[in-house]
């Protein structure tokens, strides 16, 4: 049966978080299937332009920018969808579109994704009505799942858990060893033990973990004198004050660098350079930067009281600790140094992480659900 899919968002390509970067593959994920199908694929953008556009994932003709113009967006989603089709949201923040497109045409299936903390908590009475209206929850996590049962009692058979998965136009090595301009860069050698996080460093979002792994990188440098921590990732003003007093006050202004932004081009030879990936957050919808340093052959420490979990795949791909339990943190990176991976081990974790993580695998699990409709 022909369809129309129409995957709406609030920002695509203007900006790097891990929602964008999910609705890109999402818009890629969906044109290759409409192709194939002879299916007719539109993504609509609240907050972009079209020059935000990037091509690759999906072409001019299939994207409509609409530059923060709230209620022209409204009346244009409400009005496009029919019967047979199926409108994705890519964000609960949506949901006033969801509800108006199922009010004039019920028939047309409405799929919202489920990240994270915004739909663990209260939620104002126009979002509940969108979980209850809506015909499927795509939850990219068991967490976020069990969260939605939590808080709103969502019916299970609607929440499915789709697992975010590795951008096809990630630049993955073939080589493992340690890019020798970013050492130069940053000041360090192929002796030094290099731990790596990054993320945003934002006041507002005390949850990540990067101070405490400083906490832990202060007790480790006693017996790991080589040990460096490079926390990667944009920070406000408030949060690279608190951050670089905690640094001083720990006495480690010589072993962490604070990078600022990473473009995305540079991502993978981020994680090369590192001989571990260390994020304890306690908030993660599911943590696709957890994905990439293991596409890259990096192993991973992460927290266990949320979405990170299916990240590393329940601890076959990594290793989940106690966020708030510093000794944990401790024992787990210094087990990581004092086992460091081969090439060949690296390789693996790379071969591991793609099986699960693949663009293949999700276009596989969405053309199951959407042919199912």
């Amino acid at each position: 049966m022909f369809k129309s899919i129409y995957l709406l968002s609030l920002q695509t390509f203007s900006s790097t978080g891990g929602i964008q970067k999910m609705t890109r593959v999402l818009a890629h994920s969906l044109l290759t299937l409409s192709r194939k199908n002879g299916w007719k694929f539109k993504l609509s953008s609240l907050y972009d332009s079209n020059d935000d556009l990037m091509p690759q994932y999906v072409p001019k003709a299939s994207f409509e920018g609409y530059r923060h113009q709230r209620l022209y967006f409204l009346w244009k989603t409400i009005l496009s969808p029919a019967k047979n089709d199926v409108v994705i949201l890519s964000h609960i923040n949506l949901a006033l579109a969801g509800l108006f497109i199922k009010l004039i045409h019920p028939q047309t299936q409405i799929w919202l994704i489920a990240h994270g903390i915004e739909v663990w908590r209260p939620l104002p009475y126009h979002k509940r009505r969108l979980l209850n209206k809506c015909d499927k929850v795509l939850c990219v996590s068991n967490f976020t799942r069990s969260q939605l049962f939590k808080w709103h009692q969502t019916l299970p058979d609607k929440c499915i858990v789709l697992n975010n998965v590795l951008d096809p136009f990630m630049n993955l090595p073939r080589e493992f060893s340690k890019p020798a301009h970013l050492l130069n860069r940053y000041g360090l050698s192929q002796n030094h033990q290099i731990i790596f996080s990054l993320t945003r460093l934002a006041s507002t979002e005390l949850y990540k973990g990067y101070d405490r792994v400083i906490r832990a990188i202060a007790n480790l440098k006693i017996n790991h004198p080589n040990i460096k921590y490079v926390l990667a990732g944009a920070y406000d003003e408030a949060e690279a004050r608190r951050v670089k007093q905690l640094i001083n006050e720990s006495k480690l202004d010589d072993a962490v660098i604070l990078t600022g932004y990473i473009p995305e081009q540079e991502l993978a030879e981020h994680f090369l350079m590192a001989d571990n990936f260390v994020l304890p957050s306690k908030k993660e919808g599911f943590g696709i930067v957890f994905i990439e340093a293991l596409a890259c052959g990096l192993p991973v420490i992460c927290g266990n009281v949320d979405g990170s979990l299916d990240a590393i795949r329940n601890g076959e791909l990594g290793k989940a600790i106690n966020p708030d339990a510093e000794h944990e943190l401790e024992n787990a990176i210094a087990a990581c140094l004092a086992n460091p991976l081969t090439i060949d081990d690296k390789k693996l974790l790379q071969q591991k992480c793609l099986q699960y993580f693949s663009e293949l695998n999700y276009v596989e699990t969405l053309q199951t659900m959407i042919q199912h409709d």
